[in-house]
């Protein structure tokens, strides 16, 4: 019983006998009870199902083994079967429950931390201005640099300290500057804060400053700082509240050398990003807008507006996700300082940002073929070069990890077929009930590949028909609801035939004579029958 490595872990035992991960230990009962008579040897004559029988049924015990013991289930809810097997890890001389739960809570702590460090990284920028003017001049193509640069090292489960400096150099005026600062974060209780910090170089200063959840959908931050250059004091305050679910806003009080009042509008879900802010100060003002729009899990759009007392630029461009950690994206920006292309490459915790100034004052057609030009070599590329690269790539890997899994696959399959024997007359039986009755009757179920069931193609290598299941799944009352948070592929009768693959169920049922359709992910709960799949 092999978990997953994507999705929620640990849940194959919880599919088998048809529960939630929630469920109570009565529940888990009488699921056991009811497996154990569908799959008990003595209820199957010919020695070929028996056989089968025997097999599922030591599966059935097995889960019902482990989720009947408290300490078990703990141990299989945190590390799965190889939790269960690795008895020296868990420490088999703990013989209490509240033993092994300090023991299991001081296990994840660590391997969390573990795996913490193992991906933590810096977060960094580098910036590296470019100016072609400057260059056609014989002053030299770079601009400036600018570096920054940030650390975070949690001391204990309530302090973390943060190291951070940035270093800026001008080309043209033949100066620059640094700063250095350190953040002590101390977390007071679970819904306040308090942050001390000490700045060196261009901007000495030391300040504190308090954070608080005022509730569930409101936070109030408070901070005061003291230039160490002159004396100066400047406090802020700060409320944010949460608009709806992807959507927040806040305002900001500034009192100071340069007081100021800023209003502020995020949004956020799985395919848009935006946001909006206006600052109004003593001696200026300024607005800001952004717009991202993701196209796909690879690719996005972004445009970007400022105007203001000292700013007055747009910018368009987008950008697209080239490994797991790194993303590309190109820029194009005209306004008040000039016409730019900005390249940036943003991995990890780290940016590499390359603007470059093609003219300071506005040409109209520069700024048009500054805009054409890039944009369509990204087409043409995308098109001929990059596109059927990806996809070259995406197919060996689906190949090479056919072939790795062919013989597991095999095996899977066998099993799943074996066990849709042993449910086939109980599914025929509830399937005629159902259709004398007008209730719920599964025509067609097709468990596999996401991408498959996208295209319509239910070749056998990458799906798998769960119509039987389905139907023996269906309760007296016309009723049938798989759980969230658990694999499909572990309920009997299923199997996984596209293993590191995501992967979707597709039903097609009758109610009341009527037709219906629905596709849900794997870890997605199914409740039928619903109105909303109505053809």
């Amino acid at each position: 019983m092999n978990e997953s490595q994507n999705g929620p872990p640990n849940r194959e035992l919880y599919a088998l006998l048809h529960v939630s991960p929630e469920a109570s230990d009565e529940e888990i009962r009488k699921a056991y009870r009811h497996w154990a008579q569908v799959y008990h040897p003595d209820k199957h004559q010919p020695p070929h199902m028996k056989e089968i029988a025997t097999e599922n049924f030591q599966r059935i015990c097995e889960a019902y083994e482990i989720l009947s013991d408290e300490n078990k289930r703990q141990i299989y809810d945190i590390y799965g079967m190889e939790g269960l097997t690795s008895g020296l890890e868990l420490g088999t001389k703990l013989n209490k429950v509240e033993e092994l739960k300090e023991q299991l809570e001081r296990l994840r702590q660590r391997k969390e931390q573990e795996k913490t460090l193992a991906h933590f990284l810096p977060s960094g920028t580098m910036l590296a201005a470019l100016s072609l003017p400057q260059f056609l001049e014989g002053d030299g193509i770079m601009g400036g640099m600018a570096m920054s640069s940030e650390v975070h090292s949690q001391l204990s489960k309530s302090n973390t300290l943060a190291f951070g400096g940035n270093l800026e150099v001008n080309e043209n005026s033949g100066g620059g500057g640094g700063a250095a600062s350190v953040v002590l974060r101390h977390r007071m209780s679970s819904v306040s804060s308090i942050e001390f910090m000490v700045s060196a170089g261009l901007r000495a200063l030391i300040g504190v400053q308090t954070t608080r959840h005022l509730s569930s959908h409101s936070t109030a931050t408070m901070a005061v700082a003291m230039s160490l250059r002159d004396g100066s004091i400047n406090l802020s305050n700060t409320w944010t509240r949460q608009l709806s679910e992807t959507s927040s806003g806040s305002i900001q009080f500034l009192l100071g050398l340069e007081s100021s009042i800023a209003v502020g509008w995020q949004k956020k879900d799985e395919r848009v990003a935006a946001a909006g802010d206006l600052t109004i100060g003593t001696s200026s003002f300024g607005a800001s807008a952004h717009y991202t729009h993701r196209f796909s899990k690879k690719s996005h759009g972004r445009i970007v507006g400022r105007f203001g007392s000292t700013a007055l630029e747009i910018e368009v461009g987008g950008g697209r996700k080239i490994s797991e950690f790194s993303t590309i994206r190109m820029m194009y920006s005209i306004g008040i300082k000039g016409i730019f292309w900005k390249f940036e490459l943003h991995r990890g915790g780290q940016k590499l940002i390359i603007p470059i100034l093609l003219s300071r004052h506005f040409n109209s057609l520069l700024a048009t073929g500054a805009f054409i030009v890039p944009t369509s070599i990204y087409f043409v590329l995308k098109k001929f070069v990059l596109k059927p690269y990806y996809l070259k790539r995406e197919k060996q890997k689906a190949l090479e990890n056919m072939v790795k899994t062919s013989g597991q696959v095999r095996e899977a399959k066998a099993a799943a077929e074996k066990s849709q024997r042993l449910l086939q007359n109980v599914a025929n039986r509830k399937r005629n009930k159902q259709m004398e009755t007008g209730g719920l009757v599964i025509t067609k179920a097709i468990y596999g590949a996401s991408k498959a069931l996208t295209k319509g193609d239910e070749s056998a290598s990458h799906v798998v028909d769960v119509t039987v299941p389905l139907n023996f799944l269906v309760n007296d009352s016309g009723q049938l609801k798989l759980h969230a948070g658990v694999k499909k592929s572990g309920i009997m009768g299923f199997c996984d035939p596209c293993l590191g693959e995501p992967k979707q169920l597709y039903v097609e049922y009758t109610y009341n004579g009527n037709s219906y359709k629905v596709v849900v992910d794997d870890y997605q709960e199914l409740l039928i029958p619903q109105e909303a799949h109505r053809n």
